[in-house]
């Protein structure tokens, strides 16, 4: 691998940023719409794929974009590199409320698989592409935890999870069921599946997704207590004419009706 070794420091408790250092002719790799601030004679550039440098010329590029495209992502990512003398600093913000967890692949076999969302910035080098899942029927009914994204390479990669984060070393055969939203990363020695829920019941009122992942060790997990999706579903069914129902925040939509003129 040929990634760039980049220092960094993490600021925040719950709404974190990471501070980059870069050396003269450094770069680092970032989702686009994640920078919070560069320092001068940092240059930023808009590329086609993830800069991995694992290339295969133009349809190398293609390929990668298309993987990038299948998760959600964006077409594009943005590097910056330091073309100054000295060193030079660049930060990456949270998304939502959570934190920011530092990865060196070199110390877990090279790979990281995580969250289609999760991906926050990385050294240069680190390639970001699509794991699939083996088993098709999983990919149609998975949900969210079912496209997941793979950081491979030898350098530092920067995930991001949602509310607080739990770490857990999974002994040989423990196995251990996780909302598919909660799942953040995973090392790649885990084996893991998507399942569907046991119990119709269960299924139709209690509250929860009809899938679940499966992860069986050894390896190691991360885990989030508060999914994206689960904030912004609370969020929307919270707002006025969002699909709450009528007893709950039923003053403060009152208030909102008011204000519209309803």
């Amino acid at each position: 691998m040929n990634n760039h070794e980049i220092d960094f420091k993490i600021y925040g408790d719950d709404m974190q940023f990471v501070e980059v250092e870069l050396d003269p002719g450094e770069t680092v790799i970032a989702e686009a719409g994640s920078l919070m601030m560069m320092e001068d004679q940092i240059h930023m550039e808009t590329i086609f794929g993830d800069a991995s440098g694992g290339g295969g010329g133009i349809m190398g590029k293609l390929f990668g974009a298309g993987k990038r495209l299948l998760t959600g992502e964006s077409l594009f990512m943005t590097t910056f590199t330091n073309q100054g003398q000295g060193k030079k600093h660049v930060s990456f913000a949270s998304p939502y409320p959570g934190k920011i967890v530092p990865m060196d692949l070199s110390q877990m076999d090279g790979k990281i698989i995580c969250q289609k969302d999760a991906f926050l910035a990385a050294a240069k080098g680190v390639s970001v592409g699509i794991e699939f899942q083996r088993k098709i029927g999983a990919g149609f009914f998975g949900g969210e935890g079912f496209i997941m994204q793979k950081l491979e390479g030898d350098g530092m990669a920067f995930v991001h999870a949602g509310g607080t984060i739990h770490k857990k070393e999974l002994s040989p055969g423990e196995v251990l069921r996780v909302d598919t939203g909660c799942l953040v990363a995973m090392t790649s020695n885990v084996d893991y599946n998507i399942e569907m829920v046991k119990g119709v019941k269960t299924a139709l009122f209690g509250g929860e997704g009809l899938f679940f992942a499966t992860l069986r060790g050894p390896g190691t997990v991360w885990i989030q207590s508060l999914p994206f999706s689960r904030l912004a579903s609370r969020v929307f069914a919270a707002a006025p004419g969002g699909g709450g129902s009528k007893d709950e925040g039923s003053v403060l939509g009152g208030v909102f009706r008011m204000l519209d003129g309803d």
